[in-house]
């Protein structure tokens, strides 16, 4: 006879154990598999970026900033619940295997690989979204609130200095990293759901940043402020030049502190940490 299902959640140590054999199998997917998981994974995560940006258009000084916050990031939550439940491979949760590394389980040039060709297909799915997005004409949506939301969001990601890029990158990562911990630990797709959405919220609310989110979310602005129309400018009552620092270098400049601060949140403060807590051996 078959065993008995278990509905109750893993502990956190059989979590750890599950990460650790989880970043095997991720280390080990051929190229291809990795780099097409990796490119539904940006375009996952997209796709929860265009529901935030809608979902907040036009709720400027008419709800509280910080009901607008979660708002967004409830609408976010949809990009890592479809990247969990559908399969797909994120480079910020990627950042977990570190743990297997730690343990001797994969060599760091796996781990190096990985997130490689994760980050390299996270970039080309989200870009592409983003293209697509234009192409659909969303920014011109709500007489062109959407685009002009878009753009928005964009031009204050991108006028963050250096330090608070590194530093809200850090703890965005800790939060998502977070809630796929938490996911390793559910055994129902409902449970996974309501694991992603608090730590995702948290997140958005908060104002950090996210390198593959905001792989769509500038190129996206980007291809606004290029291509757009003169009727969608007229629309919103501004011009392009009304937002200076959106921009190809920007984007690139702020992209790296982010990604970095994103390693560190996510493989180091929980990977390494839960690592250590769990996993290391004990009198060595």
């Amino acid at each position: 006879m078959d065993p008995a299902p278990h509905f109750d959640s893993l502990l956190p140590r059989e979590i750890a154990q599950k990460a650790e054999a989880t970043g095997v199998t991720k280390a080990g997917l051929d190229f291809v598999s990795t780099l097409l998981l990796a490119m539904l994974a940006g375009a996952f995560i997209a796709l929860g970026a265009v529901f935030s940006t809608v979902a907040v258009c036009g709720s400027g000084g008419v709800l509280p900033f910080g009901l607008v916050r979660i708002i967004a990031g409830i609408a976010f939550s949809l990009g890592l619940i479809l990247v969990v439940v559908a399969g797909a491979e994120l480079f910020t949760g990627n950042n977990l295997l570190l743990m297997a590394f730690a343990s001797g389980k994969i060599p760091i040039t796996s781990v190096l690989r990985n997130w490689c060709i994760v980050f390299f297909g996270n970039f080309i799915g989200a870009v592409l979204t983003a293209g697509g997005m234009m192409f659909a004409g969303l920014h011109t949506l709500g007489n062109g609130e959407v685009g002009k939301t878009a753009l928005a969001i964009a031009n204050a990601k991108c006028s963050l200095s250096m330090e608070e890029a590194l530093a809200r990158g850090i703890f965005c990562n800790a939060l998502v990293c977070l809630a796929v911990w938490l996911c390793m630990s559910c055994r129902s797709t409902g449970d996974k759901i309501l694991a992603i959405l608090f730590p995702v919220t948290a997140f958005v609310a908060a104002g950090f940043e996210h390198s593959v989110a905001n792989m769509y979310f500038v190129p996206a602005a980007l291809f606004i402020k290029q291509s757009a129309s003169t009727e969608f400018w007229n629309s919103i009552s501004t011009q392009a030049s009304a937002y200076p620092h959106i921009s190809w270098g920007a984007f690139f400049t702020t992209l790296v502190p982010v990604t970095f601060g994103n390693i560190v949140g996510g493989g180091v403060l929980v990977g390494v940490v839960y690592w250590v807590i769990y996993s290391r051996r004990r009198g060595t």
